[in-house]
């Protein structure tokens, strides 16, 4: 059983591998019926698909806050750290794709005497 962490805006994912034959829940459930588009399926399963072993892992993921976008891509950080604990060798390969680089952008705070983050209210000139 191999353990993994991932973040990615405020979502937070733990994911655990376990020697199988490729089944994957989500918070209890189907991946693919948790993940609605196809773009957060194929996304979260990168680090998989990389290394090719797709069909070696049954995954349990749980994941919190966020939206799905981030959901997926925090579980998808959790895969890539969890398959470096089973063999350090892959490694190379993750990190050529980007899959072990934590993607730190977050959403900016609303300022004071401001609309929002960055918009300001509208000026008068009299």
């Amino acid at each position: 059983m191999h353990h993994g962490i991932g973040r990615r805006k405020s979502a937070t994912a733990r994911v655990w591998l376990k020697n199988g034959n490729g089944t994957i829940s989500v918070n209890g459930r189907d991946y693919a019926q948790y993940f609605d588009t196809d773009a957060t399926r194929q996304g979260m399963l990168a680090a998989l698909n990389v290394t090719g072993q797709i069909k070696k892992y049954d995954i349990a993921a749980n994941v919190q806050g966020g939206g799905r976008t981030g959901q997926s891509d925090a579980i998808k950080l959790g895969i890539a750290r969890a398959l470096l604990t089973t063999d350090e060798t892959l490694r190379g390969v993750l990190r050529e794709n980007g899959l072990l680089t934590v993607d730190s952008r977050v959403k900016e705070r609303k300022k004071y005497g401001q609309k929002a983050a960055r918009k300001k209210f509208q000026f008068v000139k009299r």
